[in-house]
């Protein structure tokens, strides 16, 4: 089976603060429709590689594509409205606004930011509100929140707040999502909602980007993952291949607290 072309490229990005490299030319790739795990001890670089891929802090070299566009220098904003989206692993609500309002405000290009549009094209405005209204409710109801849907986000526990995060993510229209350690913090009952959502998501075609410490969630999403270790691949397979490396388990033990 063919192998479909890349979507996202990082092509060998460094990141150094002060003297210490804590990202030494990573390179990784993502297909339309993959889901690709990166995982690794604490303090191997994965967190850096996240915010640089998300626009969150700039490369001090290398490159970052999506399709045929160079986000590497792009900021965040830039990033997300050419389809390349982003979770919090403390998502991040807000807590007086209702669930379903929290879903809207992913909604990108809304006629109302515009200066004097309301009193202007205040049927415009109207009409893209409920669209995006009726969308939020699609997606709320995706991810089993519909029946919150006119709480304050501040109700909402740690797993919920997880799945709003997909819902509000969702609604900006992505290509690909990267999500950061979606099962942290997440209690058993909810962690095989967030999986069955995620495998839901990709079936769509979306493309995702996966760092997590949760080794049953890697095992079960991702075909492919990328083990970092000081800032750099270790080793690349997938979950059962590099998880029999000694050169991998020796690294874990080495980032683990004394």
């Amino acid at each position: 089976m063919t192998k479909p072309p890349s979507l996202l490229n990082v092509t060998s990005v460094d990141k150094a603060y002060g003297g210490l490299r804590v990202v030494q030319d990573m390179s990784l790739n993502l297909a339309s429709g993959e889901v690709l795990g990166v995982i690794g001890p604490n303090g191997a670089g994965k967190s850096t590689l996240f915010n640089l891929i998300a626009g969150a802090v700039p490369v001090d070299s290398g490159t970052i594509t999506l399709g045929d566009a160079d986000l590497t220098r792009a900021s965040a904003q830039q990033r997300l409205r050419h389809g390349l989206a982003r979770s919090f692993q403390i998502p991040r609500p807000f807590p007086r606004m209702t669930v379903l309002e929290n879903v809207m405000t992913g909604a990108q290009d809304q006629a109302g930011e515009a200066p004097w549009a309301a009193l202007l094209r205040p049927s415009t405005v109207a009409r893209q509100e409920r669209a995006n209204a009726e969308r939020a409710r699609e997606l709320l109801d995706f991810v089993n929140l519909s029946h919150l849907e006119d709480q304050p986000a501040a109700v909402l526990s740690g797993g919920q707040r997880k799945l709003l995060e997909l819902a509000r993510v969702l609604m900006t229209g992505p290509r690909v999502i990267l999500l950061d350690e979606p099962a942290a913090g997440v209690n058993p009952a909810l962690l095989d909602t967030i999986m069955d959502r995620i495998e839901a998501i990709n079936a769509q075609g979306i493309a995702v980007l996966l760092i997590e410490h949760n080794m049953e969630m890697i095992a079960r999403l991702c075909p492919r993952v990328i083990v970092m270790a000081m800032g750099s691949e270790l080793a690349q397979g997938s979950p059962a291949e590099v998880s029999r490396r000694a050169d991998v388990i020796e690294a874990y033990l080495e980032g683990m607290p004394a």
